[in-house]
Parts: C-alpha cells; sequence; structure tokens
C-alpha cells in the first residue's frame, strides 16, 4: 500500500503521467513492495510559501506499512523532484509515515 503524494506551489508540471510513473516505480523499488499497490498523487497550483518565500515549493508525503527508508528515500525523491519540476532540494520537505496494517483499507478490509 506504499503512497506517495507531491503537493506544490508550481502551476502545472511537465508530462504529468510521466511524473506520476516514475514515482510509482521509485516508491516500489525503495519500499521493496510491488508496484501493483504503489498510489500516486500530484497536486499542483497550491498556495505555498517555505521560508517565508512564495517560490515554488514541494511538500511529499510518502506512507506505507513498513519497508520506509527516510534516508535514502529522501535523497532520491528529491533528485526526481528537482530534476523534473527544478524546485531546488532545499524547497521541498518529505514527510514519511510508517502506517500499521490494521489502519490502512483496500478492497473492502484492511490490510491487518
Amino acid at each position: 500500500m506504499p503512497l506517495i503524494n507531491l503537493r506544490t506551489s508550481l502551476p502545472d508540471v511537465d508530462n504529468p503521467s510521466q511524473l506520476l510513473g516514475e514515482l510509482s516505480s521509485m516508491l516500489a523499488i525503495q519500499t521493496g513492495k510491488p508496484e501493483d499497490y504503489v498510489m500516486t498523487l500530484l497536486e499542483t497550483g497550491l498556495p505555498m510559501t517555505f521560508a517565508g518565500s512564495t517560490e515554488p515549493a514541494a511538500f511529499v508525503e510518502v506512507k506505507s506499512i513498513g519497508a520506509l527508508k527516510p534516508p535514502a528515500m529522501t535523497a532520491a525523491f528529491s533528485e526526481l523532484i528537482t530534476a523534473r519540476t527544478g524546485i531546488p532540494a532545499s524547497r521541498i520537505y518529505i514527510c514519511f509515515d510508517d502506517v500499521e496494517a490494521s489502519s490502512f483499507g483496500w478492497n473492502g478490509r484492511t490490510f491487518g
């Protein structure tokens, strides 16, 4: 059930489907979980400030039932997002949430 949600102040991104696909593939690789369970979300055009500035910024949420490796994932996702959006890594926050299996539902039931 890995999930990555990328929110950004950019009004849009080039080829959003490609970016979502890259995020999906990377999250599957980083967690070692099948991509069949990965969900990606992209929200653009959100009013945001970071360090008191309205320059482009991003907030990323990564949720998974275990398998999170914040140091490695922060580097990998920051690099990808910077390459695809031009947002500097210094203007990207990434929040990791290790979710209990019983707290995440899919297909009419929870995972635990």
